[in-house]
């Protein structure tokens, strides 16, 4: 079983000709914060923060926490670095970014080739990735009636097509099917009937989908035997954290609180991220739904808290990967023992409210 490294880069979430502008906005993002007055400039602690794709309802916190002033009043000056090809967890481990977005997956392959990042905190409590069908599909009732279908990729290096045949697999099926990248395309192939799956977010396709008027349905990965994951996480340099612990701690909590306004406040959070990044977004109702249900579901722990992490969580999903041979050492040999995942992460650093 092996999960997606790729889980927050839906290629629909902004139009192409945004991307330069939405790249540009991130880039003086540090400045909605200075604007409250409660700290000098040059008081403040520079931050730098990386973004795993163009900014989306995965980022929503961190905008809020940018526009209230929540790093401003921690006496911190966070800059965002825009989306780059380089993966977020190898500019995290060489220094170039102090903090930002990864998944507990692509953490776990990291940590295995010796990658010494740590996760201070999570920000989807649940996998939000799944197999996506059209709606009007009534031959496709359950994944098994994926044999012998076509799966359209928007990404070729990505593992979904491994997690599928897993899935299909689980549920009585061959696991043997049809591959097709189309890129930027796939979903709109999905649309036309010219694939017949892809991988989706729920909390972004599927809302995509209906507001075309062409709805999805859904086979959670986490339903069909894969683990359950922390699907977004905040990673830091392990060695930044250590030379400023208190810095960490006030960054941490800054951006735990903009994500518990996001969780708490959707609607209003929606609208932040969205006047953040002008002209970014299609469709702001889409951005507004996918806050809505993030908020309702992903974003907060059984106790109402955001952030939060659990030994198990990170333990069985690396597990998994050690018993499928998908773990490898830097010299990717495939790990000879299972990985100890209780340093890769920590909540230390999380405000106890």
């Amino acid at each position: 079983m092996q999960l997606s490294l790729l889980k927050s880069a839906p290629s629909s979430w902004v139009t192409v000709g945004a991307l330069a502008l939405a790249a540009a906005t991130v880039l003086s993002g540090c400045a909605s914060g200075s604007a409250t007055g409660t700290a000098s400039s040059t008081a403040l602690t520079p931050v730098t923060f990386a973004l795993d794709w163009t900014p989306n309802t995965n980022h929503t916190g961190l905008y809020v926490a940018l526009e209230k002033g929540y790093f401003t009043q921690a006496g911190l000056e966070v800059k965002v670095l825009p989306y780059s090809q380089s993966s977020t967890d190898a500019l995290i481990n060489a220094g170039s970014a102090d903090f930002g977005i990864s998944f507990q997956d692509a953490a776990t392959f990291a940590a295995a080739a010796g990658v010494r990042n740590i996760s201070v905190m999570s920000v989807l409590q649940h996998d939000a990735t799944a197999i996506g069908v059209l709606a009007s599909r009534d031959d496709i009732r359950s994944p098994k009636d994926l044999d012998g279908k076509t799966l359209g990729m928007a990404d070729p290096s990505a593992t979904f097509p491994t997690e599928a045949a897993d899935v299909i697999k689980n549920d009585g099926g061959t696991g043997e099917f049809r591959k097709i990248t189309l890129g930027t395309s796939a979903y709109e192939a999905l649309y036309a009937g010219k694939v017949d799956f892809t991988s989706a977010f729920t909390t972004w396709e599927g809302i995509d989908a209906a507001l075309r008027g062409t709805p999805m349905k859904f086979f959670a990965l986490h339903d069909y035997g894969l683990p359950d994951q922390y699907s977004v996480i905040v990673e830091a340099n392990r060695d930044w954290t250590a030379k400023y612990p208190a810095a960490t701690a006030q960054f941490v909590q800054a951006l735990q609180k903009g994500y518990q306004y996001a969780a708490d406040h959707p609607d209003a959070a929606a609208k932040i991220l969205i006047d953040a990044n002008p002209g970014a977004f299609e469709n702001t109702e889409l951005v507004y739904q996918s806050q809505e249900k993030l908020s309702a579901s992903y974003l907060k722990d059984a106790n109402g808290k955001v952030g939060t992490q659990t030994a198990d969580t990170w333990q069985q999903l690396a597990d998994s990967l050690y018993r499928a041979g998908l773990l490898a050492d830097e010299d990717g040999k495939p790990l000879t023992a299972p990985l100890d995942t209780s340093t890769l992460f920590t909540e230390h650093y999380l405000s106890e409210k």
